[in-house]
């Protein structure tokens, strides 16, 4: 049985359950604690159903929501990277290749390559599935820190700029979806949620936008 298809895919099955363990920075909603990177999976699974109105044309919705139940598989080994840690983000995609060799590797070899397959579609947001997939994945602790009353960006000095620059993300997959969180970043900002954007320094006006 050790060599087995089934004896496999129930090892990869059992490792999955260490994703309820990774915390990430995100609040719950109701501010009681951190989420979990399961938690954080199945919210934005599910988001990919219910906003699938706001998809861009092509989407498959069945296979964003996949992408999504497995985009932080990795993180069971990588670990959860703030998206604003410069220097975590670094090392992000060799730590997360390193992951994906492991985890993937266990299940028989066609089915972890489809697998695979699906995160790396992810990863490269290419696709419209892909790009709608990222942009619930950067829409979702928008929410979550508006809900908390800046519950991450507060303590962690996160400035509007900063999230503004992931709303630029969201539109690539959702425009609509881009324009309700801009609405939320302004709000947050009026109500002290959210830092002010950084006033531009001499050296950005002088180098121009594209620094």
């Amino acid at each position: 049985m050790t060599d087995s298809r089934l004896t496999r895919q129930i090892a990869f099955v059992v490792e999955l359950d260490k994703l309820k363990t990774v915390l990430r920075q995100t609040l719950l909603a109701d501010s009681s604690r951190r989420e979990t990177d399961a938690e954080h999976s199945w919210h934005v699974a599910t988001m990919a159903l219910v906003l699938a109105e706001y998809a861009p044309p092509g989407t498959d919705i069945a296979r964003a929501a996949c992408m999504l139940l497995l985009h932080d598989v990795v993180e069971i080994d990588a670990g959860d990277t703030f998206i604003h840690d410069a220097a975590g983000n670094a090392t992000k995609a060799a730590r997360e290749q390193a992951a994906a060799d492991r985890l993937f590797g266990l299940l028989p070899a066609d089915q972890g390559a489809e697998l695979r397959a699906l995160w790396e579609e992810f990863e490269d947001a290419d696709s419209a599935s892909a790009r709608y997939a990222h942009a619930l994945d950067r829409l979702q602790p928008i929410l979550n820190n508006f809900a908390t009353q800046g519950g991450t960006w507060r303590p962690l000095g996160v400035r509007a700029d900063q999230v503004l620059g992931l709303v630029g993300r969201i539109a690539r997959g959702s425009p609509e979806l881009a324009a309700y969180a801009r609405g939320l970043v302004e709000e947050a900002v009026r109500r002290g949620y959210l830092a002010a954007a950084a006033p531009p320094t001499s050296m950005s006006l002088k180098d121009g936008p594209d620094r």
